[in-house]
């Protein structure tokens, strides 16, 4: 058995020990989630009172996304939110080969995301519906369309951007596992990369409803 997984992890000097550290950057983590919901949150308020104000024109503009690949890609996070889940508990179990391979699934996952965001987005650039670089629609509810893919491209861009964040973080540190550098005693850092892309899944379970199903109602 490879001592290096079992070994407790260095602890800082500013910390008395390996229990406080843990707490200390647990802390950190959700200190930091906390500053992404309330970013996120902006966003969500921002596009719920244009959507009251626009309802009709935001209507239409929804029917105009592409919901099968915004499903298959709520489906794609959620597979990816319980692979890095069951990586942190094969660590757990010392079961590394597992856990790097888990790890890789979920960044994996995570980049299929973002080609078939690429292929959404590539959709609706041949639809001119990309305003302040292609955006060519007529009609009473143009101005409220124009509205609708603004904040589309701003809270699914920032969106994607996260998840790129957490691509490279998670396939690094499949990278590290499958080396040796975590094991039973020594994995807080994968919890941490866990919490951040469980944010990231949760974000977006908001935001397939908000922007592909609702203007889909009724």
């Amino acid at each position: 058995m490879n001592a290096e997984v079992l070994q407790a992890p260095a602890v800082e000097e500013q910390f008395d020990d390996p229990t406080q550290q843990r707490e200390a950057a647990t802390l950190g983590m959700w200190l930091f989630l906390a500053t992404e919901i309330l970013f996120f949150g902006v966003l969500f308020a921002s596009y719920t009172v244009c959507r009251v104000l626009h309802s009709e024109g935001f209507a239409v503009a929804s029917r105009r996304t592409d919901m099968l690949l915004g499903s298959i890609e709520t489906a794609v996070l959620l597979v990816s939110s319980s692979l890095i889940a069951l990586g942190v508990r094969a660590v757990r179990m010392n079961e590394r080969r597992l856990a790097s391979w888990l790890f890789a699934g979920t960044s994996a996952l995570g980049i299929s995301f973002l080609v078939m965001h690429g292929f959404e987005y590539h959709k609706e650039y041949e639809e001119h519906l990309v305003p302040g670089l292609d955006f060519a629609q007529s009609g009473a509810n143009a101005p409220a369309i124009e509205l609708f893919f603004c904040l589309y491209y701003f809270i699914t861009g920032f969106h994607s951007l996260h998840v790129f964040i957490g691509v490279v973080v998670i396939g690094v540190l499949a990278i590290r596992i499958a080396r040796g550098a975590f094991g039973p005693r020594h994995h807080t850092t994968l919890e941490l990369a866990a919490l951040y892309w469980h944010l990231v899944d949760i974000v977006w379970i908001f935001v397939y409803p908000a922007i592909y199903l609702i203007g889909r109602a009724g």
